[in-house]
């Protein structure tokens, strides 16, 4: 049996994300970076497909972050490897905004 698509956890407050830089939040144990940008709030998995490192302590450009460790770039839309040395993409994760609260679907 598929789970429902309503399984939305409140994850932030939509006041502690800042335009260009990543937050991580952790619910039901997934290590996940938000990242606000001018056109909404996007969320990957935070931990690089290539090494250990964090991406919510990427830069961000456009819509892109680069890995801190080895300059590898992800697409904050969609997770997808956009410069290596990463050649798996990390997960991205459907985000909505309701009442000043960030919800990620798990």
């Amino acid at each position: 049996m598929n789970a429902p698509l309503s399984n939305w956890m409140d994850v932030a407050a939509e006041a502690d994300l800042f335009d260009g830089a990543g937050i991580a939040v952790s619910p039901e144990g997934h290590d996940i970076a938000l990242f606000k940008l001018e056109d909404g709030v996007y969320a990957i998995d935070n931990v690089c497909s290539h090494g250990n490192a964090k991406l919510c302590d990427g830069f961000v450009e456009g819509h892109q972050v680069e890995c801190p460790f080895h300059q590898a770039l992800f697409d904050l839309r969609d997770g997808s490897v956009q410069c290596g040395p990463a050649t798996e993409p990390v997960k991205s994760w459907p985000v909505k905004i309701e009442n000043g609260r960030v919800y990620l679907a798990l």
